[in-house]
């Protein structure tokens, strides 16, 4: 039966790792990945043109291997003309094997692909271990044309774990390989 590779490497390796680094006594209080969020907003011109939904739902279901949801707007708000129910993203919501793939292909392939890449900011854990890092464009993901792309949008990508507080977050996605900045 096929395994994800990242998932046999936290059996393996960064399991022991943590129980030796925080001195867990029980297996199970060693932190794990829960879900990968991946999210794209489409700014204004998502409620004025049908088109641009379809195009985000369509690379974000590419990107992620998994099919995109549109969001909706959840109030009005006026001064961005925005009304509530109005469509403003796309989201993506990866488990299991899926989720460990995506990981995969964002360490070693697309993360390395960004322009004058120094690493990842460390700044972008929540406080309850959960971090949040955002794409600037979606280009740096191999699975993308170029060529087909009208308009460069962003992704946020969030790492939901059962780490308890941000240095167990860290250290967990640091095993995974994620290249935080020195």
């Amino acid at each position: 039966m096929y395994s994800a590779r990242l998932k046999d490497k936290y059996k393996k390796d960064i399991i022991p790792a943590l129980m030796n680094q925080f001195q867990y006594k029980n297996l199970m209080q060693v932190p794990k990945l829960m879900k990968i969020c991946v999210n794209q907003g489409l700014g204004k011109s998502a409620n004025t043109d049908k088109k641009v939904i379809d195009t985000g739902i369509e690379e974000m279901s590419i990107i992620t291997g998994q099919k995109a949801v549109q969001t909706k707007a959840k109030i009005d708000i006026s001064n961005f003309k925005l009304r509530k129910g109005m469509p403003v993203g796309v989201r993506v919501t990866l488990r299991g094997i899926k989720m460990y793939e995506f990981l995969d292909r964002l360490i070693s392939v697309s993360v390395p692909r960004v322009r004058d890449f120094k690493g990842v900011n460390d700044k972008g854990f929540d406080g309850r271990g959960n971090y949040t890092m955002g794409v600037t464009e979606q280009i740096i993901f191999p699975e993308i044309n170029i060529d087909k792309i009208s308009k460069i949008n962003g992704v946020d990508i969030t790492f939901v774990t059962t780490a308890k507080t941000d240095k167990e977050g860290f250290a967990l996605l640091k095993e995974f390989g994620l290249p935080f900045k020195k």
